[in-house]
């Protein structure tokens, strides 16, 4: 009525103390173990959830499927047989839940239009957890690897590709992949302190770098090259295995000789003594492949500054036993 002020009166679907849409959200999310009936709420509640919402749940369901975290030097934790059983249990409730998450964005893209992209957030949290639990590990079990390779095909029938290499690399001529956005997630989990505490981490990054080929690679060199060299560097020999593999594949699928700048000064740290020869180090074999696979450009480059220092040594005993009218290149000019 003119003239009349309003008042509005609470929703009938949320009381003054109910909690909002994304917090249902959230704590369906989060009831899966605990609730056979919390699948079905969360179902109902991603009709109207917004892909900022909907990025937290993935994340939530990630969290809610992790393997359990070990000790900073990678210890098992206490009742390590337990926690293990019961997270293969909870990744088949959360698989479950990624593929009616996925499902749902599927439904809506292909109704659309245009066609909104979807979230890219939401399909690298589906995508970690696919990887984690896709292999046969201590954490899994055959329902749960499964469920897990069932997550991942519909992840990328919903992202529109036909392979892991097109999800992570994009189509050809588009830069628009999303392996920029997996290593994002996996950052936190790949550094000094924290690697070896989530036993799943070395595998989701090494299982994506070695689909991730030239010229997609070279964008993500400073984040991949350091978990690589984290590895080979570790005192296990599964590790260190692991890590010179990644490090082979990036030497072959980025520009060489600005991963070698990077490379080089970490790897080779034994240091010549004065008036000793140098012993041989496992990355002269890097080094090797290097130049059996490089351009010969890139190889005439690479060799350049190791034989320039012989060549100056012979100009100058050439310079001394010369006669001064003799003209001599400099040293400088090399």
């Amino acid at each position: 009525m003119a003239g009349s002020s309003t008042t509005r009166s609470p929703s009938p679907e949320r009381g003054p103390g109910a909690p909002s849409a994304e917090q249902a959200l959230l704590q369906a999310g989060q009831a899966l173990c605990e609730r056979p009936g919390a699948l079905r709420e969360l179902g109902a509640l991603l009709e109207a959830a917004d892909p900022a919402a909907l990025a937290r749940l993935a994340a939530a369901l990630g969290g809610l499927a992790a393997p359990p975290r070990r000790e900073q030097d990678g210890a098992e934790p206490p009742g390590r047989d337990t926690a293990l059983a019961a997270v293969a249990e909870r990744a088949e409730r959360v698989g479950a839940a990624f593929l009616l998450l996925l499902q749902k964005l599927e439904d809506a893209r292909s109704q659309e239009s245009p066609v909104k992209p979807i979230p890219k957030r939401v399909l690298g949290h589906a995508f970690i957890f696919a990887v984690t639990h896709k292999e046969e590990r201590s954490w899994t079990t055959a329902r749960s690897r499964a469920v897990a390779q069932e997550v991942l095909e519909r992840l990328l029938r919903t992202a529109g590709c036909g392979s892991v290499e097109e999800f992570l690399q994009g189509k050809e001529g588009d830069e628009d992949g999303r392996f920029g956005e997996v290593m994002g997630l996996l950052k936190q989990e790949l550094t000094k302190d924290t690697w070896k505490r989530n036993p799943a981490s070395k595998d989701v990054f090494s299982w994506s770098l070695l689909r991730v080929s030239r010229p997609w690679l070279c964008p993500h060199l400073e984040r991949v090259l350091p978990p690589a060299l984290l590895l080979s560097d570790d005192f296990q020999e599964e590790n260190k295995v692991l890590g010179v593999r990644c490090l082979h594949h990036i030497v072959l699928n980025v520009a060489v000789l600005l991963c070698l700048l990077d490379l080089l000064p970490v790897l080779e740290r034994c240091q010549r003594r004065q008036g000793q020869g140098r012993a041989s180090s496992p990355w002269d074999q890097v080094l090797q492949l290097l130049l059996a696979h490089m351009e010969a450009e890139h190889r005439l480059a690479l060799l350049l500054p190791f034989f320039r220092p012989r060549v100056q040594r012979l100009l100058r005993l050439r310079a001394r036993f010369t006669w001064p009218w003799v003209p001599c290149v400099s040293p400088a000019g090399l």
